[in-house]
């Protein structure tokens, strides 16, 4: 099944089904790394709360084995392995056991797996993996009868490759550069000549720093950085990344640059790292397994890692090291902190290019050789969905892989897959292309479409032709949507500025209008049109547009009034400003040549806030204090809780019968909320 498949639920869905057998005993759903334990459970708990067992320990699970009550058990194939090395004869290896086998792809080709077959009698196997190993993707050593999945597991009972996924939008497709980052002299013909100096090549500071340039050069652009949403509870700009490096020295050296070029450019971006041990590190290609273990680093690689943490630590108030003990928890508290959107570039050797999920990652940067599942692997962190801004993983390569990713994506899809794994080309999404006997139009033909049916300064009458235009500008929204991830399209965007905002204007003004007659808070406010809203945020623009423009207007001796129509339009063509129109006019009323616009608005804003604010606690009679740290707290993590205890503690005394307290409540929190909507984005 292909990775972000629902590969966990359907396992759940299988143990769930197995120990409902009567003949079966026990479900043991078998990982192959420390943090996929822990995942895991939390999936699992996900879809029934305590319905699996997890251990910590081997002693754990030999009692776990031993309790009846115990019918699934979640465990590594390491703490399984040694179970079965120390107790030679259990009772459970007569018993009806379901083993299934998480990634099978990787440890599980070994000894440990044969241990596992040899020591039950009575096993039922099942493997899941998103990118299998066939005769062609196999690795050259090791057992040559334990070399593919089919050998390991049986053959196939099911496939849900990586184009039925997309097909069916439960991942997304792939955007990939290409960027040449080095060439080889001419005139030198010499194989080995030629490897030692493009290892040379690939390594020299020169190109390293011109690769870093790159990605902060291209940040914004590829994490969509201008984009605002929330999640988790926090309100999160743009998404995050993932560095890939091929060697523990390159990714210490990309860290050292990384730090220097942001300093240097005053551009803060939280930038992570994490290695450890890997006997068989270097330009293998394919992703290997690895290990917690930091004993057995250099101690150049163990050093530079202690330090990359001592500045995690300064950056996130934590307490970790390279200890064996908690170099672990460092790892699982990375992970969090990407899921939350926390860490813009995590730089990485081998770690978190497999089986690690964060819906909030869209872009790889990869300066490694990557092939064959390896690469599906890699690439597929980036893709899973999100939101409509996300509509595609990007993946960025600093290494010649054209050829490989052909040939992965026809390993794990089929001849055709490559058309529905990555994204057209820029041409083909700006000048229209034809697929499977069907027409797709380009952005320039949707503008032209628009402009003739709908040109600005006429009003669209009539529910036909106010849905037809919702329609045309919604696929307009969305294919400016992928279209901006490309250099290309600067300066190509046909509609200049004004004239886009003036349309968005009227989009905003019709998803208002048909809002209020559906009485709705749905996005999907008619059963036949939707509303691109997540899109139109993203390219709306902020204060600090509107006051560049007062500015502008102030320079002007506040005679330039052609600013304060571009002021207008740019207010109404924002989903987070509209409703702060009257507020944002009232400033501009008060501005004069004398005025320090960025100072004389914070006072403003400030001011009008506290009367405000003070006028709600005034009237409905709340707690001062827990009422300003309520709110204080609300514009911190950029959501206002209106669940929860948060909200009754700042409620006055009250009866909580007779439905007085739960009214009261009610009209609070639309006050409140109303405040929020109205100063959130301006403080």
């Amino acid at each position: 099944m292909e990775t972000g498949s629902g590969k966990t639920l359907t396992s759940f869905k299988t143990a769930q089904l197995a120990t409902k057998l009567p003949y079966i005993d026990k479900v043991l759903f078998v990982v192959d790394r420390k943090d996929l334990d822990y995942q895991t459970m939390k999936e699992y708990d996900r879809f029934q709360k305590g319905a699996a067992n997890g251990n910590t320990s081997t002693k754990i699970l030999q009692e776990q084995l031993e309790d009846p009550d115990c019918r699934i058990i979640v465990t590594t194939i390491q703490k399984l392995d040694v179970l079965i090395k120390k107790n030679k004869k259990h009772d459970i290896y007569n018993k009806h056991v379901v083993l299934i086998f998480d990634e099978c792809h990787r440890s599980q080709f070994g000894e440990m797996h044969n241990r596992i077959i040899k020591a039950f009698k009575k096993y039922y196997i099942f493997g899941f993996t998103g990118t299998p190993i066939f005769a062609v993707n196999a690795p050259s050593g090791g057992n040559p009868i334990l070399k593919t999945t089919e050998q390991a597991f049986g053959d196939r009972l099911h496939t849900y490759t990586i184009v039925d996924a997309i097909n069916e939008g439960n991942v997304l497709p792939f955007r990939i550069d290409f960027v040449d980052t080095m060439k080889i002299k001419d005139g030198i013909e010499d194989k080995k000549v030629i490897a030692i100096d493009r290892q040379k090549a690939l390594e020299a500071p020169e190109r390293i720093r011109d690769i870093v340039s790159y990605v902060l050069d291209h940040f914004d652009q590829k994490t969509k950085r201008n984009t605002h949403y929330s999640h988790k509870g926090r309100r999160v700009a743009g998404f995050n990344s993932i560095f890939a490096t091929s060697r523990i020295p390159m990714a210490m050296k990309y860290y050292m640059e990384f730090k220097k070029q942001t300093k240097e450019r005053n551009y803060p971006l939280n930038i992570a790292l994490i290695y450890s041990y890997n006997p068989n590190e270097g330009e293998d290609d394919i992703l290997e397994d690895v290990s917690f273990d930091t004993d057995k680093l250099d101690k150049t690689s163990r050093d530079f890692l202690e330090d990359a943490i001592n500045d995690y630590n300064k950056m996130f108030k934590t307490n970790y090291n390279t200890s064996s003990s908690e170099f672990e928890n460092y790892y699982k508290d990375v992970s969090m902190r990407v899921k939350n959107r926390e860490i813009d570039i995590l730089i990485v050797v081998d770690m978190f290019l497999t089986g690690f999920d964060a819906t909030t990652l869209n872009t790889l940067w990869v300066d490694k050789n990557l092939r064959q599942h390896g690469l599906i692997q890699a690439f597929s962190r980036t893709n899973r969905i999100l939101n409509s801004v996300k509509t595609y993983g990007n993946i960025v390569c600093f290494r010649d892989l054209k050829d490989e990713v052909d040939k992965a994506i026809a390993l794990f899809g089929d001849k055709d897959a490559k058309s529905i794994v990555l994204l057209k080309t820029y041409q083909e999404y700006y000048n229209g292309y034809e697929e499977k006997g069907k027409y797709y139009p380009g952005y320039k033909e949707m503008i032209d479409g628009l402009t003739t049916a709908y040109p600005l300064g006429r009003p669209i009458i009539g529910e036909k032709d106010q849905k037809d235009f919702i329609r045309r500008f919604g696929a307009i929204l969305k294919l400016k949507n992928i279209l901006t991830s490309f250099d290309d399209f600067q300066g190509n965007e046909i509609l200049s500025q004004r004239e886009f905002q003036d349309y968005q204007s009227l989009y905003l003004d019709l998803y208002q209008e048909y809002r209020k007659q559906k009485d709705t808070d749905k996005e999907d406010i008619n059963d036949d049109i939707v509303f691109e809203i997540e899109l139109v945020k993203q390219i709306e623009v902020n204060i600090d547009y509107i006051l560049m423009m007062v500015e502008k207007y102030r320079k002007s001796n506040c005679k330039d009034k052609s600013i304060l129509v571009d002021v207008n339009k740019a207010i109404g063509s924002s989903m987070q400003l509209r409703n702060k129109k009257e507020f944002i006019e009232k400033f501009i009323d008060t501005v004069n040549v004398n005025t320090d616009v960025e100072r004389d608005w914070t006072s403003f804003v400030k001011a009008q806030m506290e009367a405000d604010l003070e006028e709600i606690i005034k009237t409905e009679g709340l707690k001062p204090e827990e009422t300003r740290t309520f709110i204080s707290n609300s514009f911190r993590d950029g959501v206002l809780k209106t669940t929860g205890m948060d909200i009754d503690n700042i409620l006055p005394p009250m009866s909580r019968f007779g439905g007085k307290r739960a009214n009261k409540k009610r009209i609070v929190i639309d006050k409140l909320t109303e405040f929020f909507e109205k100063y959130f984005d301006l403080v």
